[in-house]
Formats: structure tokens, C-alpha cells, sequence
């Protein structure tokens, strides 16, 4: 038997949702949602959703949908996600969960009330190298862990074509919270106190109202010290349009990824040179794999199977109280102590 999904927000991201949906057997893609309505239809031709509106509440009346996807920008999770729990849906919500502490409590308690699951998707948890770091970790092959430095940086195109809501965010609620949860996941262990600066002058000089990057020290509670950078002013002539790094020290090891620049496969041709991604969102045969996927298709499994998924509410609940501290300190240039 099918179960139905809908999905709401189908920017960039919202697409990938649709694809995961229509290539899984067990999925009803019942419908889709987008305040444009030519792209919520030709999503729904494109990918066999059964209808499309531009109104999220007729997501949410359809009594066939079990489940939806909440893929608006990241300041319009809230209203939405607190919705789908009245209405009884299971919620898969982009990160971060929402971009005040306050909110993701409201979201959390409205689920909770409504007994639906709620999952964010932080979906480097299903990043093969880091997953396969987490499991080092575990295993102890590190020792005691004491050290990250996390980079995972943008192209000026990003905040400047891609997103035209880029203004109303920051590269660090689009970039930084995905490594938040990292850090918080590889270390097992919760931030502390945070210190950081921002600057903002090459977007705003583009009309684009955010800062260009920002640089932070995280204390975890257990005397590890993560560093991150997150920047979105990459030139555009990178051959990929991120940049993710990480270092790993621990007392008795050393782990070193570069989930980016890898050179697993480089192109040249006459209009660019490009390293191809192999492990976020390939299309192998017509078939979409990759980590980005398996997030996906683990929200589909909990639904199916009803099981707990392993990024909760309360992970994003988490890393968007490290990302207030982190704006906060950023702007009264001072540490600042998680409370």
C-alpha cells in the first residue's frame, strides 16, 4: 500500500524532494505546492505528482497526504510546520528547523501534542565520510576528540542568483546549520560558548542584504573546540559552487575530508572547468542517489515503518540556539555563553 506525501516550497531543494517521492515505490506523491503556480505545475507534470496548488493549506486539508516535506526558505518553516502537526502530518522540515529559539519550541510542542514525527533534514548525517568518521569515533580509533575545524562555504552566485530571498537569511542559517549538527554529532556533545565575528560589505554592496561571513570559536561542555567559516563570496570561477572541508583531531588521531574539491572526477571543457558532484545528488541510470536522497528516503522509511528518525526537533531545536549565540556574538563582538 502507497502513503501519501505532499510537499511545499519547491525552490532548488523543494525539486529534490519531488524526485526522491516519485523514484520511491512506496510513495503517493498526492501533491505539491509553490506560490508560483507555473512551477508548482510543471513540478507536478514533471515528477507524477497527482495535482499542485499555490496555497499550503490545501496540502495540509488532503485527508490521502500523510506526510509533507516543508521546503520554503528558511524563515517560513514556522506558520507551516505548526500546521502540518495540527492537521496530523508527518514533517520532514529543511534546515535549520527555524531561526528563533522560540519558534522551534513552537513547532516541537505543536508535534508533540499531535503524536506526528518530526525530523530536520541535516542530511551530512548521511554523508558516507562523515558517517564513516562518527563510526571511527565511536570505535575509538581517535581517542578523545579535541579539535574540528568545519569550513563549508558558498560561491557569490549562491546568496546573488540562486536565492532571491538571500537577503532575508544569512550563509550562516544556510550553511552554518548544517555544520552545527555536524559538530555537535561528530563530538557527541554540546556547545558551551561561542565567539565570533562577521563582516558584511561585498553583498551589500551587490544589493544584497546579509553579511558576507562569518568566522566563530565553539567551547564544547566537554573542552573540545570546534572552529568554523562559513563564507558566501567565493568567486564564481570555482569549479564547485561549495566548499566543504573538515580536520578531526582527537588524542590518538587524525581524520582529514574534503567533501568538495576531491577530484573523484574533473571536466574540462571549453566553458568551464567543474569537478562533477558524485556523492550529494548524482543521477545514476535515471535513478537519484546520493546522501541528499538518503535523508529523504529515511523520512520515508519512519513514515512507513514508524520509527523515530535519527535527526529529531530537538537537533534543530539545538543547532539554531548555537546559531543565535553565534549571531549574537558576531554582533556585540564578545563571547557569548549558551544558556
Amino acid at each position: 500500500m502507497k502513503l501519501g506525501f505532499g510537499i511545499i516550497g519547491l525552490g532548488i531543494w523543494g525539486e529534490t524532494h519531488a524526485k526522491t517521492y516519485a523514484d520511491y515505490p512506496q510513495v503517493d506523491l498526492v501533491k505539491v505546492c509553490d506560490l508560483r503556480a507555473d512551477r508548482a505545475r510543471k513540478i507536478a507534470k514533471q515528477y507524477g505528482a497527482r495535482g499542485y496548488c499555490t496555497d499550503y493549506r490545501e496540502v495540509l486539508a488532503d485527508e490521502t497526504i500523510q506526510a509533507v516535506s516543508i521546503v520554503t526558505p528558511d524563515f517560513a518553516h514556522t506558520d507551516v510546520a505548526i500546521a502540518a502537526a495540527k492537521a496530523g502530518k508527518h514533517i520532514l522540515v529543511e534546515k535549520p528547523l527555524a531561526t528563533s529559539v522560540a519558534d522551534c519550541q513552537k513547532i516541537i510542542a505543536a508535534a508533540r501534542k499531535a503524536g506526528v514525527k518530526l525530523m530536520v533534514d541535516f542530511h551530512n548525517r548521511f554523508n558516507p565520510p562523515i558517517a564513516n568518521s562518527k563510526t571511527a569515533i565511536e570505535k575509538g580509533e581517535l581517542g578523545d576528540m579535541r579539535l574540528m575545524t568545519i569550513r563549508l562555504n558558498d560561491t557569490i552566485a549562491v546568496p546573488t542568483d540562486w536565492l532571491s530571498w538571500a537577503g532575508r537569511s544569512s550563509v550562516l542559517w544556510f550553511l552554518g546549520s548544517h555544520c552545527v549538527d555536524v559538530i555537535r554529532w561528530l563530538f557527541a556533545d554540546e556547545v558551551k560558548r561561542v565567539f565570533a565575528v562577521s563582516r558584511s560589505d561585498v553583498l551589500k554592496r551587490r544589493g544584497v542584504n546579509t553579511p558576507d561571513f562569518f568566522q566563530a570559536i565553539l567551547e564544547m561542555k566537554r573542552g573540545g573546540v570546534a572552529s568554523l567559516e562559513n563564507c558566501w563570496i567565493v568567486s564564481k570561477s570555482a569549479p564547485v559552487v561549495f566548499d566543504f572541508k573538515l580536520e578531526l583531531i582527537g588524542s590518538d588521531g587524525t581524520i582529514y575530508l574534503d567533501l568538495s574539491h576531491h577530484r573523484a572526477m574533473q571536466k574540462y571543457t571549453k566553458a568551464a572547468a567543474s569537478y562533477p558532484d558524485v556523492m550529494c545528488l548524482p543521477t545514476v541510470h535515471g535513478k537519484p542517489l546520493g546522501f541528499c536522497v538518503e535523508s529523504i528516503r529515511h523520512f520515508i522509511e519512519c513514515v512507513i515503518h514508524d520509527r523515530e528518525p535519527i535527526v529529531t526537533g530537538e537537533d534543530g531545536l539545538a543547532a539554531t540556539k548555537v546559531l543565535c549565540a553565534i549571531q549574537e556574538s558576531a554582533q556585540q563582538g564578545a563571547p557569548v555563553l549558551l544558556r
